[in-house]
């Protein structure tokens, strides 16, 4: 996803790209080498990198191209300082009759909304599958698309109701041509606002409790006609006598009796579609205003958080042996140059991630040595492994648990900070499929007010990862941010190799290692430490 904007990233700004459409949704890993990020570093001895420039604060936070949505800004926080789910999605309902436009009125109002994470999800997903009687009478046009029975309500609720919620979910896809559901179904998370579209959107008590915002896309019958030729003949592979035959006998009587009586549950009517924009601008006004309502500010919360309990039980810290000591001395050390820093780097790394393992399960196992003799031993005892990086520092630990865990899958989330309102916001993420079965070990370099670390846990969660399957894996961690990840997720396993008292005013650790990412890639927003600038432009 092209993301620019004022975001900071671990000391760096960044761009990454899209997934097509207007649809987020989480993709699969597909890996790569581990000496991925060290063919990106540049030579040891080469200067420091300024930061790339970003868009200017005025820019819009949505851009479209030919063939992909560029989003520019962030998903804020979702959650509360408890880590609980307390802001769910807007729901904008549009119901109206076949080809009236709606799909034309819900880009309209997301083009006009301006804002990111906004999920477009269409009715016609949700036909039922139809048996091989009905797919005779589908293929002669003599099935009745347009009746409430056609669609599967069960499993549109419980989809809907878990992207409100902010759940990931999985979408099927309808193939018109077969009048059958693609084997492989569509993941999508991640929602502020969700646009849901359907001829019978307004036909079910439970899905009406599910939208916050209805309206009726209200268009003459002749002009539904003269679209659903064209879309139906150009896109759906349909004669034009098969389309009037279904439209007479199936669409205009479903009309009549199912989709206009419903129009008095209708919030707005928007008469003539997608062209009245002073409908959608008083749409839009409205929906800017509840989602103003429901800005929440947890990072403020937690920096200003007294912390006097003793260090929570879920917290291992790696035993400060004359080598860890060592190791920290020399990448502490602000004198340190960039290739010793990478070398000492990970061999802490290496140390940290053979420590995390040892918290995940296992079994007792037997084996035949060479010998001939039987030796007890242990063995893994689970489905799965994955590792997450929390991008870009996060990623730096990635090598370390390829070279100790040969068949891991990797995922990454991608957290930047919102220079004007001080807040974590969420701009990417590409996990593995089924990590809902996996442990999980979540890495980030640094955890000062944990805010960022929050949010990484709370988007496992909402991928269905048991809480208590969970390790959160960081090479310097401030007493803050331990208490803040184990105060809001009291199971997740909380790992690193040391842990600073303090913060400074513009909640550095203290008295840490300075910007990891900076010192890693060899990158710098300034050339002092001290610049006002620099330390302003921070991630927690």
């Amino acid at each position: 996803m092209a993301l620019t904007g004022r975001r900071r990233l671990r000391g760096r700004r960044i761009s990454m790209e899209a997934e097509c459409g207007n649809i987020m949704s989480s993709r699969s890993d597909s890996g790569s080498g581990e000496d991925s990020l060290d063919r990106l570093l540049p030579p040891a001895g080469a200067p420091r990198r300024k930061s790339a420039t970003s868009l200017s604060k005025t820019e819009p936070p949505l851009l479209r191209t030919g063939t992909r949505t560029i989003y520019t800004a962030g998903r804020p926080p979702w959650y509360d300082e408890h880590g609980a789910q307390s802001k769910e999605a807007f729901v904008i309902g549009l119901c109206g009759g076949s080809a009236s436009g709606k799909t034309t009125v819900a880009n309209k109002i997301i083009e006009a909304l301006d804002v990111p994470w906004v999920v477009l999800l269409s009715m016609d997903s949700f036909y039922k599958v139809l048996s091989p009687e009905e797919q005779a009478l589908a293929a002669n046009n003599d099935y009745n698309f347009d009746h409430p029975g056609a669609f599967d309500f069960e499993l549109l609720v419980a989809t809907l109701r878990k992207l409100k919620q902010g759940k990931s979910v999985k979408i099927p896809v309808y193939d018109f041509t077969t009048h059958g559901r693609q084997k492989d179904w569509k993941n999508v998370y991640g929602a502020s606002v969700i646009i849901f579209e359907g001829i019978m959107s307004f036909a079910d008590k439970e899905l009406l409790q599910l939208l916050d915002m209805k309206i009726f896309v209200d268009t003459d019958s002749d002009i539904r006609l003269v679209r659903r030729l064209r879309r139906d003949i150009t896109e759906r592979g349909r004669d034009i006598e098969g389309v009037i035959k279904q439209y007479n006998k199936f669409v205009k009587p479903a009309f009549e009796q199912y989709i206009e009586p419903t129009m008095r549950l209708a919030d707005i009517v928007v008469p003539r579609g997608g062209g009245n924009m002073v409908a959608i601008d008083l749409i839009v006004q409205h929906v800017h205003s509840q989602l103003e309502e429901r800005e929440l500010s947890v990072r403020a919360l937690l920096a200003s958080a007294q912390q006097t309990q003793p260090l929570p039980q879920t917290l291992s810290v790696l035993e400060s042996t004359p080598q860890v000591r060592g190791l920290h001395t020399i990448i502490r050390n602000k004198e340190t140059s960039r290739d010793e820093f990478i070398f000492y780097s990970k061999r802490l790394m290496r140390l940290l991630i053979e420590h995390a393992l040892t918290f995940l399960p296992s079994q007792t196992c037997v084996v035949q040595t060479p010998q001939g003799h039987e030796y007890e031993g242990r063995s893994y005892n689970g489905k799965g492994i994955t590792g997450v990086s929390i991008l870009r520092a996060g990623e730096t630990m990635e090598p370390a648990l390829r070279a100790v865990c040969k068949d891991v899958r990797i995922g990454k989330i991608l957290i930047q900070t919102n220079l004007d309102s001080g807040e974590p916001e969420l701009h990417y993420l590409r996990l593995p499929k089924d990590i809902s079965e996996d442990h999980v070990i979540l890495m980030d370099s640094t955890v000062s007010t944990g805010a960022a670390a929050m949010m990484a846990v709370r988007v496992l969660l909402d991928h269905e990862v048991q809480e208590d399957k969970i390790m959160l894996v960081s090479l310097l961690m401030a007493e803050l941010g331990v208490h803040s990840v184990a105060y809001a997720f009291p199971k997740v396993k909380i790992i690193t190799t040391a842990v600073d008292k303090s913060l400074d005013d513009f909640l550095h650790v203290i008295p840490g290692i300075g910007d990891f990412g900076d010192r890693y890639f060899g990158t710098d927003g300034s050339d002092s430490w001290s610049d006002e600038e620099n330390q302003e432009q921070r991630s927690y």
